[in-house]
This record gives C-alpha cells, sequence and structure tokens, in this order.
C-alpha cells in the first residue's frame, strides 16, 4: 500500500449518485437527504484566499479524520456542546466504484441554517492581527495594551476577532464583534462569542499537552431551528483553520514555526505570489506542507495515520 504521502492528489471530486449543494475552496458538497450533507474534502489548499494550482496528497483525508476527533473529543470537554458531525460512514447512495475514493474523506453531517461569519479566536498576537496592532495598537478595532511582542500571549486572555464569511473567489474581511453581532443578531452574537472562546479554550489545553500551541483558530456555526440551539460545523481546528505551533520551539518576539499552511504563505510571500491566481506550488513546497499537516495530525490525536486508516478501513 501507498503510503499516505505517496498517494494519489485529489482536487477534483465526481459524484452522480447525490445532487451537489456547494463546492468550496477544499470541499465539495453533497445533499444526502433533507436533514443530512455530505462534506466531501479534496486535497486542494488555498492559501490568501486562492487555491494552489496542485494539491498536497492525503490532506482532505487528514483533515476530515482530525475535524473527526475533535467532534468526538470536544463535547467531553465543553459542556452541552453540539455539533453537526453524524458519521465518517458513507451514505448508501454511494456506489461500490465510487467508496475507495471517497473514505475518510467524507463525513455525513447534520443540515443547519449556517450563521454568516467566521467566529476566529486568538490566543497569541501574529499574522493580520499583528500587522493592526502595530498600525494602530487594535486588533480587529479591540483596543490592546501597548507593548506587546509579535507571537506573544494576549496578556488578556483569548480574544474573539470574527470575519466575514466570503463567497467562493472573494475574501474574508476582519470585522469588529459589533460588527459581527449586526450581521447575525444581538440573540446570538454573545453566544457564539461565549461559546468559540470556551471551544478554543479547551482544545488549546489539549493541545498543549501534546506538544502544540494553538496561536489561533476559526469556528463555524449553525442554528438548530428547532430547538434554538448553537451547533459547531465545518470543519474543526486542522491546519487549514488554524495556526499550530510547536511548543518546544515557541520563541516570544519573532514569527514561529507551525504545523500549517504557513509554510506555503511563506513561499508565496518569498516568491512575490501572494494573492495571484494560477500558481503551483513546486514539489519541495507541496512534500514539507504535506509533512507539517501529518505531524500536526500524528500530534494532536497520539496515532499514525496509517493506523488509524487501518482501523476505519475495518469498520
Amino acid at each position: 500500500m501507498l503510503s499516505p504521502l505517496e498517494a494519489a492528489v485529489v482536487t477534483s471530486i465526481s459524484l452522480d449518485t447525490l445532487p451537489k449543494l456547494a463546492t468550496g475552496k477544499v470541499r465539495e458538497l453533497y445533499t444526502v437527504d433533507e436533514t443530512t450533507l455530505l462534506f466531501v474534502a479534496s486535497d486542494r489548499i488555498s492559501a490568501y484566499d486562492v487555491v494552489m494550482g496542485n494539491g498536497v496528497p492525503s490532506k482532505g483525508i487528514l483533515l476530515t479524520l482530525l475535524s473527526a476527533h475533535w467532534f468526538q473529543l470536544l463535547p467531553a470537554l465543553v459542556p452541552n456542546l453540539r455539533t453537526h458531525f453524524l458519521t465518517l460512514a458513507l451514505p448508501l447512495e454511494i456506489p461500490p466504484s465510487g467508496v475507495a475514493a471517497l473514505r475518510n474523506r467524507s463525513m455525513q453531517v447534520r443540515r443547519l441554517k449556517i450563521f454568516p461569519i467566521e467566529a476566529i479566536v486568538r490566543g497569541y498576537i501574529t499574522g493580520s492581527a499583528w500587522k493592526e496592532y502595530k498600525r494602530c495598537g487594535t486588533v480587529h478595532t479591540i483596543p490592546i495594551p501597548a507593548g506587546l511582542q509579535e507571537s506573544q500571549a494576549f496578556p488578556q486572555g483569548a480574544i474573539y476577532t470574527p470575519s466575514t464569511k466570503a463567497e467562493a473567489g472573494q475574501n474574508d474581511e476582519n470585522i469588529s464583534p459589533q460588527r459581527a453581532a449586526e450581521i447575525v443578531g444581538p440573540k446570538y452574537a454573545g453566544k457564539i462569542e461565549s461559546l468559540a472562546i470556551a471551544i478554543y479554550e479547551a482544545a488549546r489545553d489539549y493541545a498543549s499537552a501534546r506538544g502544540i500551541i494553538i496561536a489561533d483558530t476559526k469556528f463555524e456555526f449553525g442554528l438548530d431551528e428547532e430547538t434554538d440551539e448553537l451547533v459547531l460545523i465545518d470543519e474543526v481546528l486542522t491546519p487549514d483553520s488554524s495556526r499550530f505551533w510547536p511548543a518546544d520551539r515557541y520563541v516570544v518576539g519573532m514569527e514561529q514555526e507551525s504545523f500549517d499552511k504557513q509554510y506555503l504563505r511563506d513561499w508565496l510571500v518569498r516568491e512575490g505570489l501572494k494573492g495571484k491566481e494560477g500558481v503551483s506550488m513546486p514539489e519541495a513546497v507541496v512534500k514539507e506542507t504535506a509533512e507539517k499537516y501529518r505531524e500536526a495530525f500524528e500530534k494532536l490525536t497520539g496515532s499514525r495515520l496509517e493506523d488509524v486508516l487501518e482501523v476505519e478501513s475495518s469498520r
């Protein structure tokens, strides 16, 4: 059997037995029935809201299995948390010929009303937050104490810094919590903020015990209209949606090494390719990115990817 890093790269998904609902930067969404969706993660990768011309081997599998790990773990860590995750099993509508291509990169989830914001939580000042802070002394217009260094933990604890959820081909926009409240309504704004921070803090502590600092992450939420409850949806706490830093190499005052797509972002910036369409990654960037994603997965789950795949294939 090919190792996950040697496997074929899946950048397009062909599925004719279920109606397609949407195509995202990485995922394809299909309708299973009135209450259930099928999320299929490709190996596509985006940076600065642009999808690269080539993909990263087994990335979709890593994202799916890591999200499933968190979806099953977090309700035990965050009281009353509900998620949209149902199962990694494929729906009966998938023909035998399509099972191999979709297994381990697909999950069935509940269909919900989606809140049109990204609930970003930052524990450390880095990325666009650091740039705004240097310029204005704020993060998403929130005043931040003076004198912070790059990559330092926020002295007041994790902060909620939402963004818009852009349509395909558009860029997300950092917004203030007040603007987010205008978008989702005052009834849900505070609940989204407090739940996002609670999930981040639980995941931060779990990851810290496994040698990873979660510098920041983004969550998305849906609404169960029958019970009027918030539900954690989409992917969660993956290298695509989070900044993961190795704790043993963390140094305040500089950019950090990371187990996520920061390696790709840095390469794009160095080559003057940030935000440009039609860019394909050289093999060295693909390989390094794949290895970083895999290392994050294995540190956080405590299992080798091959072992997890073997268990899942036996079910």
